[in-house]
């Protein structure tokens, strides 16, 4: 999934992180009403019966607002989101290709030998991709308040950013342990089903090759496979971290409480608008940084 080598060789990190931040912001501005959308259906306990009762919960107070006012009440937290997603692209960009030079070049052989050559490449990837999933717990504080943000406003108590992370300390990690255990699964299943898509399916065996349409392919494959395997560990995730800052929920509870009251489909709340947004989304942002840091490449 990283950027294909330009002409001069192979590009620097300054490239690197100037052409997925840039992608990564872009992709912001164009995707986090959607992401919105989702995270307040994931935290919605209520069923939905009709319109009336899903706009309350998709656009809050803004509900009866026209359509402008709407429209912009889906832009909450939009200073955290845009810190989590640059971070949050710059790394899965740089990083899971990393793990994977550092998994090719100290391990390949146990691969080989457990999988086969094919077999054991693609593996490799989606091992590299578990492991970026894991790391990226070290964003846990702007992704959890980005989602307070989206879902519980009054949280904030108009405190600002360094003022909160100085009084809740730790509280901005409340949640790591399933985050992780959402992301090493949905991460796997992202790179490698994505690169199964290539190999198998495409006939790609070089996967920096790959023309437009076949990363537009592979990545659909892979981001449907990710959302799908890490859509209940999300929904434990997204309640967890919406909740105010000085009560402590746990995950248990969280999964007590949801198939007590809301049954085991509820897992699932949002997946659809995830599904429906997460493949443009990241065919949109890989493409584009494979577009960009060429030509940062050219400068830097």
């Amino acid at each position: 999934m990283s950027p294909a080598i330009s002409g001069k060789g192979k590009e620097s990190g300054t490239a690197r992180v100037l052409g997925s931040g840039t992608s990564g912001i872009a992709e912001l501005l164009i995707f986090h009403p959607v992401d919105t959308v989702a995270k307040r259906l994931m935290s919605n306990k209520a069923k939905v019966v009709s319109f009336s009762t899903l706009s309350p919960i998709v656009f809050r107070d803004s509900a009866s607002a026209p359509l402008g006012k709407k429209i912009l009440s889906l832009f909450p937290g939009l200073g955290y989101a845009a810190g989590y997603k640059v971070a949050q692209r710059v790394y899965k960009f740089g990083g899971q290709p990393w793990f994977n030079d550092l998994i090719t070049r100290h391990y390949k052989t146990q691969f080989t030998n457990t999988f086969g050559e094919r077999k054991g490449k693609m593996m490799m990837q989606a091992t590299a991709g578990s492991l970026t999933g894991i790391g990226e717990v070290v964003l846990l504080p702007l992704d959890a308040l980005k989602i307070k943000r989206q879902v519980n406003p009054e949280a904030f108590r108009g405190r600002g950013f360094v003022r909160i992370f100085l009084e809740e300390g730790t509280t901005l990690y409340r949640g790591w342990g399933w985050t992780m255990a959402r992301n090493a699964p949905g991460s796997f299943a992202l790179f490698g089903a994505s690169a199964v898509t290539k190999e198998y399916i495409l006939g790609v065996h070089d996967f920096h090759k790959a023309t437009w349409s076949q990363n537009f392919v592979a990545s659909i494959a892979g981001a449907v496979a990710s959302i799908t395997v890490a859509a209940p560990l999300d929904t434990v995730k997204t309640r967890i971290q919406n909740a105010n800052f000085e009560r402590k929920v746990s995950g248990v509870t969280v999964v007590k409480d949801l198939l007590k009251n809301e049954g085991p489909t509820a897992f699932f709340k949002g997946l659809t608008p995830k599904i429906l947004v997460v493949g443009p989304k990241l065919v949109f942002s890989y493409t584009l940084a494979q577009s960009l840091i060429p030509i940062f490449a050219n400068y830097v």
